[in-house]
């Protein structure tokens, strides 16, 4: 898939992998739907980048009417849709017992229902749109879908079980979706990030953070949220790669 020229949308846009990710986008040409809770920190990175070429919506992710107005939006004023990538979520500590006491179950729904419920809510309506998009390339592509997973997903830690069953179930998506979409000629990848410095470990207790990184091989450090954007780029670009859970973690496997 072409980037340049066509419309991209990122959710998550406002920080971290997603604000990465946008910029890299945007950079190698696309106009780019930038979509966060986060309306004051969306307006700093349009700001950043080109006038003219941008969108900033602050939206919910759970949110039909939110997703579909700026979808819609973005379309009208740059062409069809041809990439989305998911990039919003949140992090949660909590075990199913402390202390005697359960796991907070609207902790657990709330986790879930961003993480996961967002994730495909997001998907399914920029599916819709894809769909009516002329094939294009030597593919003959109308789209591609990339979601954020995590290693959690596999290597969950103690205190991840509402993160980990979210990120798993992002994980398990890609597959199925691409059977769905591929009469359509539409793709869905899926990027298991390791240990990235955003604002997602500020949930992480200091402890928790030196243990992880024990666990790293080589490069001995966390990952750039610039070498995540580029993996995406190389997804988007890369007509071939469907289906997939990308491990990105530079082969730290996490211990119990």
């Amino acid at each position: 898939m072409q980037i340049k020229g066509n419309l991209c949308a990122v959710t998550g846009a406002a920080s971290g992998l997603g604000r990465a990710t946008a910029k890299a986008l945007h950079d190698a040409g696309a106009a780019v739907l930038l979509l966060d809770l986060n309306k004051d920190r969306l307006e700093e990175l349009q700001a950043e980048l080109a006038p003219g070429t941008t969108l900033a919506v602050a939206v919910d992710v759970r949110d039909p009417g939110d997703i579909e107005r700026s979808f819609d939006d973005a379309i009208a004023m740059f062409g069809p849709l041809r990439a989305v990538v998911n990039c919003a979520g949140i992090a949660s500590s909590a075990k199913i017992v402390s202390r005697g006491e359960p796991h907070d179950f609207d902790l657990w729904r709330r986790v879930i229902d961003i993480n996961l419920n967002g994730s495909f809510n997001v998907m399914r309506l920029a599916a819709a749109r894809m769909v009516k998009n002329e094939p294009i390339g030597e593919a003959g592509e109308r789209g591609v879908i990339v979601n954020t997973a995590s290693v959690a997903a596999e290597d969950g830690q103690k205190g991840q079980a509402a993160y980990a069953a979210s990120k798993a179930g992002i994980a398990a998506l890609s597959l199925p979706v691409a059977r769905d979409l591929a009469e359509h000629a539409i793709r869905c990848v899926a990027v298991a990030p390791g240990l990235f410095g955003t604002e997602l470990f500020d949930h992480i207790p200091e402890k928790g953070i030196e243990a992880l990184k024990r666990a790293l091989l080589y490069p001995a450090r966390m990952g750039l949220p610039s070498e995540f954007a580029g993996l995406v780029r190389h997804i988007v670009e890369n007509p071939y790669l469907n289906g997939s859970l990308i491990r990105l973690d530079g082969g730290a496997r996490l211990p119990a």
